[in-house]
């Protein structure tokens, strides 16, 4: 806790400023076939916040980031952290009006992009399709999109219509100065706008703090005990928490952050032979199960390798231990809201501990189970509601005070919607969710939202999604339809019609017809829905 107590009260930037001044030299950042240096990551970062300066980014207003993990996305983050913008990161995986609905709630002023994403996206098309007129743009420096006010430009890898050149930025950016110490937001301002999903139709953006971020960070750096010479593998998108705060985490001690622009088995095992990582980070078992099961799995060295975190069910968790039997499989609880992560093993749990809960709370958090309905705080053991609170919790959705409301209470605690447990030992356990979010290898995913996109189907009068089990993915959505009167629909056009229109990992893999709701009082009692399908697919 001692060493939180160094960081209270600091920024993002000044964090990187002071660990760049004790370690120079020493390797920030490693993608394949490329790294970075902590010096280099602080110019380099300077150089970006000229560049949002050049485009009028000031501070405390909005940006976007469409870019797939790259050290590009990482010197943007940190030249919103020099300057008191907000960096706001996006799913590459969206489709055009879910990258609109971002834009737009959002309210971004610039957006950072590339001109295609892997081998299958391209990302003008797809921006030329969420910003009808972007391509008739007369002036990309100074854009004026209907519905879309406050973005004045878009920035993407070679010209195009719309778009303002990464080279031409460069050049504008000449002229900027470069950002100071004075330059820096305090830490109460916002760093980062991560948009989530929950039971409402859109995602919403989840503000933090930079002291927010910098204090678990820190937190997190004391639970893993991270030394400077320290390698931490972590494939997670950065669009996500899991990345940013983990990333954040070893950066707080001068150590090394290990990622790839996305997940491939086989340039995962590159970068283990070539930077023999301390820690992995796999997080979900889509990844976890991925890495044992691949054919280098048995020749790839791992003696390095002190700690691996997953978080699965116990019998994957033990079978991920046995895995690496000198390293220390750790679990975790979290969410964006909760700053990334609420709680993490010890190193030091008893394996039950560390392979059936969740682990501790980090310092600074409190956390209480309810009784969903009373609100009555529930004995231990005793499976509720998790709600919790502490000075990182997030400052509330952008621009929504009646979620952010609906969210947190009046005495400051956060309303998660999932079932959970706290044991006599303080040790948090997971159970399920309460409220209608769907986590998808490792996504979250709004059933209301998905529900809400089938509904704009003609042939479609109602559309109902709940989870099922998925050996890969851990969850998927399957969507149960009630038909408009007189019309015909096969599961078939279903799925063409959510394809290419949403997200890959929102759309149904199951689709089933009905004619009848079992029924509550009021609502589709939904658990019924998912066991009778449940049924189906165990007898099929």
């Amino acid at each position: 806790m001692a060493h939180s107590q160094e960081h209270a009260g600091t920024t993002y930037a000044e964090l990187l400023r002071g660990v760049a001044a004790d370690r120079p030299d020493a390797i920030a950042l490693a993608f394949p076939g490329d790294q970075l240096t902590y010096r280099e990551l602080i110019a380099h970062g300077e150089t970006r916040a000229r560049e949002l300066r050049a485009l009028g980014v000031a501070r405390g207003d909005t940006f976007g980031i469409l870019l797939p993990n790259s050290l590009r996305l990482v010197e943007l983050l940190v030249g919103a952290a020099l300057v008191g913008a907000v960096a706001v990161p996006i799913n590459t995986r969206l489709k055009p009006a879910e990258l609109a609905h971002i834009c737009r709630d959002g309210r971004l002023r610039a957006l950072f992009t590339t001109g295609a994403i892997g081998d299958h996206v391209d990302v003008r098309a797809l921006l030329h399709d969420a910003l009808p007129g972007l391509a008739d743009a007369p002036d990309p420096l100074r854009l004026a999109i209907d519905g879309f006010d406050e973005l004045a430009a878009i920035v993407a890898d070679g010209a195009g219509p719309g778009f303002v050149d990464a080279g031409l930025l460069a050049r504008l950016a000449e002229a900027q100065p470069v950002p100071s110490p004075a330059d820096h937001p305090d830490p109460d301002d916002p760093l980062l706008i991560m948009y989530t999903s929950g039971t409402t139709a859109h995602p919403k953006g989840c503000v933090t703090r930079n002291g927010s971020l910098v204090d678990n960070a820190v937190a997190t750096a004391e639970r893993f005990g991270i030394p400077a010479d320290d390698r931490w593998w972590d494939p997670l998108p950065m669009f996500h928490m899991g990345a940013i705060l983990l990333m954040s985490a070893v950066l707080s001690r001068g150590a090394t952050f290990i990622s790839t622009e996305r997940f491939d088995a086989d340039e995962a095992f590159d970068l283990f032979e070539r930077y023999r990582p301390t820690v992995l980070y796999p997080l979900f078992p889509t990844i976890t199960l991925t890495l044992l099961h691949h054919e280098r799995f048995a020749t790839t060295r791992f003696d390095a390798v002190r700690v691996v975190t997953n978080v699965s069910p116990a019998d994957i968790q033990r079978a991920v231990q046995a895995a690496f039997p000198d390293a220390v499989l750790i679990s975790a609880y979290g969410m964006t809201e909760l700053c990334g992560t609420l709680a993490y093993s010890r190193l030091d749990d008893s394996l039950e501990q560390r392979t059936t809960t969740c682990g501790h709370l980090l310092p600074g958090w409190e956390a209480r189970i309810i009784d969903p309905d009373s609100g009555d705080v529930l004995a231990p053991g005793v499976r509720g509601e998790l709600i919790a609170r502490g000075p990182n919790l997030f400052d509330g959705y952008f621009h929504d005070p009646g979620q952010t409301a609906a969210a947190i209470d009046g005495d400051g605690w956060f309303h998660t919607g999932d079932l959970c447990s706290i044991d006599a030992d303080g040790l948090l356990l997971f159970h399920g969710r309460l409220k209608d979010v769907l986590k998808v290898g490792g996504e979250n995913v709004s059933a209301l939202e998905v529900e809400s996109f089938l509904a704009t189907h003609p042939a479609i009068k109602l559309a109902q999604v709940v989870g099922v089990p998925d050996d890969r993915l851990v969850e998927v959505p399957a969507a149960f339809v009630e038909l408009a009167p007189g019309a015909s629909l096969t599961e078939d056009e279903v799925l063409d019609y959510c394809r290419g229109q949403i997200a890959r990992f929102k759309a149904p893999r199951h689709v089933r017809f009905v004619t009848e709701w079992p029924m509550s009082s009021t609502k589709v009692q939904k658990f019924r829905l998912r066991d009778t399908l449940l049924a189906e697919l165990t007898d099929g």
